[in-house]
C-alpha cells in the first residue's frame, strides 16, 4: 500500500500537469489574441525590423467609440512622469494615478524621446516609431540586471529588447480599432519561451486589458 505522502505528491503533480495542459491548450491561445481578428493577428504589423532577432508577441485589440484623432492624444502623453499608463497604477505606475484628462504640455513627442518607466528615470520606453494618429512604437532595451543599453551600439551578453506597439486603424462610424502588438528578443534565447509563457503573456494580458478598458472610457467621453 502506498504511503499517504507519496500519494498526495502524485495527486498534486497530476493536478499541476492538468492545469498546465489546460492553460496551454485552452487559455493561452485566447490571451495571445484577446479581442483581435484573424487578420489582425496574422497580418503584418508595424515595426517588424526594429528589434533584431525578435519574434512577434501577443496581438490584442479593442474598438473605441472615437476617431483616431481623439485616441492619439491619450497615447502620446503616457509615461510614469507624465500621464501614467492607464492600467493598474499600483502595479505599473508606482501608485500614481493615471491622468483623467488631456494635458497640452505632454502632446509634443518625437522619435528618440524617453517616456519614463520609473519615477527616477532610470528605465524608460523610447519612442522608436512615430506616425501621428496611426502608430506609436515604444522600445525598451535593458540587460538582465535592469540596466538600459543603447541598441545601436554593442549589446550585452544577456538582455531583453522589446517593442510595444499601438496601431490605430480607422473604423466605420468614426471609431478606432486600437491594435496592440510588438516584438521581443531575449538572450539567452532558451530563456525566452519560458519567461514568455510563465510570466510575460499572463502579466501583459492583465495590464493590457485594464489599459484598454480605461482608454475606451476616457477617449469615448
Amino acid at each position: 500500500m502506498m504511503h499517504p505522502a507519496p500519494r498526495v505528491a502524485l495527486l498534486a503533480a497530476g493536478a499541476v500537469a492538468g492545469f498546465a495542459a489546460g492553460y496551454l491548450a485552452l487559455m493561452r491561445p485566447r490571451l495571445l489574441r484577446w479581442g483581435a481578428t484573424v487578420d489582425e493577428v496574422r497580418g503584418p504589423y508595424p515595426g517588424a525590423g526594429l528589434i533584431p532577432g525578435s519574434t512577434r508577441g501577443a496581438t490584442m485589440a479593442v474598438t473605441i467609440d472615437a476617431p483616431p484623432s481623439h485616441v492619439w492624444p491619450w497615447l502620446v502623453q503616457m509615461g510614469t512622469d507624465r500621464a501614467g499608463w492607464y492600467s493598474w497604477d499600483r502595479l505599473d505606475n508606482f501608485g500614481r494615478r493615471s491622468a483623467e484628462s488631456i494635458h497640452p504640455e505632454w502632446q509634443e513627442i518625437a522619435a528618440g524621446d524617453r517616456l519614463a518607466a520609473k519615477p527616477d528615470g532610470s528605465e524608460w520606453w523610447g519612442v522608436a516609431a512615430l506616425e501621428p494618429e496611426r502608430f506609436l512604437g515604444l522600445r525598451m532595451s535593458v540587460d538582465l540586471r535592469g540596466r538600459p543599453f543603447d541598441p545601436a551600439r554593442t549589446r550585452p551578453r544577456y538582455y531583453t529588447d522589446s517593442l510595444w506597439g499601438f496601431e490605430l486603424r480607422e473604423s466605420a462610424g468614426e471609431r478606432t480599432r486600437l491594435v496592440v502588438s510588438g516584438y521581443w528578443s531575449l538572450r539567452p534565447r532558451w530563456l525566452q519561451p519560458i519567461l514568455s509563457i510563465a510570466v510575460l503573456e499572463p502579466s501583459h494580458w492583465v495590464m493590457q486589458t485594464r489599459q484598454f478598458s480605461n482608454l475606451v472610457r476616457l477617449a469615448s467621453r
